[in-house]
This record gives structure tokens, sequence and C-alpha cells, in this order.
């Protein structure tokens, strides 16, 4: 009965993380420490093995729609990787209730951010295509109905110093990132909404991937956990990939935004008073 419960909210948490590129590791980690009690590290080693599978099942559909950049998310992939493994250190030398105020303090923002939107700056006035990203050929287009839509790529550095940011918060948090993978490339890099969400998807597995040797080797990965956790949050990812193609950018920004504000109020207070 409890693989089943957990199995009925990994699936909830993989609908929403595909449907906003947050992964549902975002998600997991709350549901297994908050509401069944799960100890915070194990909550998180089983997070990263959905994370992965998350990433090997959405991706792949939205790569094959066209909405994935894969060549932009190979190249932010090397930041998230060296981030990733030093999360994954530091993880065993702060206490749970630290990361669960942490955890929550990132969502709180990523929601602060996602409600505020993007304001384009004089710069992408025009959409000028960024000299960097031009020579390192990140633009590309999305499919929108039967047109094909071009974008450009804008400040790379600063996506980039994010992505590893991002990375060093999966390691620690096992959230896979996606939030603040997200906010990057569509904040900084002004890159389309359902690009952004795409190309998340698409990056997780390899950032999760590389914290996930740590907590295995640490002993932080339960099977009888991961399990369940991992097969409903595959399901719950096919099913929102579906959906995402015909959703609205602004639908989309305030789902993220509700429910990750949610999720780090508790965290925060969780953390605070010693219940994680």
């Amino acid at each position: 009965m409890f693989s089943a419960f957990i199995f009925s909210g990994s699936l909830m948490a993989g609908f929403l993380g595909a449907l906003t590129g947050l992964g549902g590791g975002v998600v997991i980690v709350p549901l297994l420490t908050l509401v069944f009690g799960v100890d915070i590290r194990y909550a998180i080693g089983a997070s990263l093995v959905s994370v992965i599978a998350t990433s090997s099942g959405a991706a792949a559909a939205y790569v094959k729609e066209g909405f994935s950049n894969i060549r932009l998310g190979m190249f932010l992939e090397m930041a998230t990787t060296f981030g990733a493994f030093l999360g994954a250190g530091l993880a065993a030398l702060i206490s749970t209730k630290v990361i669960a105020v942490i955890f929550g303090i990132v969502l709180l923002y990523s929601a602060y951010l996602s409600f505020r939107g993007h304001e384009p700056d004089p710069e992408d006035a025009e959409d000028t295509p960024d000299f960097l990203a031009h020579s390192l050929h990140l633009d590309s287009s999305y499919p929108e109905g039967q047109v094909s839509v071009p974008y450009h790529v804008h400040h790379v550095p600063t996506g980039f110093s994010l992505m590893f940011l991002a990375g060093g918060l999966s390691g620690l948090l096992g959230i896979g990132s996606g939030a603040v993978k997200v906010l990057a490339m569509d904040q900084a890099m002004h890159i389309p909404f359902k690009v952004s969400t795409t190309t998340s998807n698409f990056m997780i597995g390899v950032t999760a991937a590389a914290s996930a040797g740590v907590y295995l080797s640490r002993g932080y990965i339960d099977p009888g956990l991961a399990m369940p956790v991992m097969l409903g949050v595959v399901a719950g990812a096919l099913l929102g990939s579906k959906v995402l193609a015909n959703s609205k950018p602004t639908v989309l920004r305030i789902v993220f935004a509700v429910i990750i504000m949610n999720l780090g109020v508790e965290m925060i207070y969780n953390g605070m008073t010693g219940r994680i």
C-alpha cells in the first residue's frame, strides 16, 4: 500500500515536472519528507533516480517534436555536471535542516522570478544575434502550429555560470535543478519558455546522473523506495509531454510559480522547526 501511495504521488510529480521543466524531483523530495516521513537524504537519492528516468522519457518526446535545443543543452551540461559533483560532496557535510531551508529558499526565489516574467531589454528589442551564441551555433527554432519560429540565444557566459549553480543545487538537493535551468534560459538567455522547459528536461538526466553516483556510493539510494518513485515519475512525465505542446506559456508560468511557492514555504517551515 505504501508503494501504491508513493507511485500515485510520483505520477503527479512527473506530470508537473514535465509541464514546467522542473523535473519531478522538485515535488518528490517535499512529498517524501513532508508526507511520508522519509529521511531527506534518502528522498534525494530516490529523487535523483527519478530525475534520470524523467529526462530519458520526456526528453525523447520533446526532441522528436523539435522543441529541445540539443546543441545548447549539451554545451550547458558541461557546467551543470561539474556543479553536481560539488553539490553532492557538500550534501554529506550539511545537516538535513539546513538542506531543507536551502531547498525552500531556492523554490521561493524561483517562484518570484516566474511570477515576474521576462521583460525584454533594449538589446532584445529587435532580437539581434549574440556574437558568442552565433559563433557556437546555439541559435535555433521551435514549432508553433505549422510554423517554425526562429530565436536567438543571448548572454551565454551568464547562462553558463547559472548552470554551474544549477548543478550544485542538483547535487545538494536532488531536484535535477530544473527550476534554475528553466529560469536561467528564460530570464538570462532570453530563450522562449517552451524551449527552456524542454531543453531543461533534456539536460537534467545528465546532471542527476553525476550526483546519483555519489549518493549511491554512500548508501542513500534505496531500491524499494526508488522503484515506485521512478515508475510514477516516468509515467507522469510522458503524459505531461503530450499536454505541453498545446499549452500556453502564461499558464505554465502560473502553475510553475504556485506549486513551488507552496512547497518552498513548507520546506522552510519544517526545516526551521526541526521536523525534517
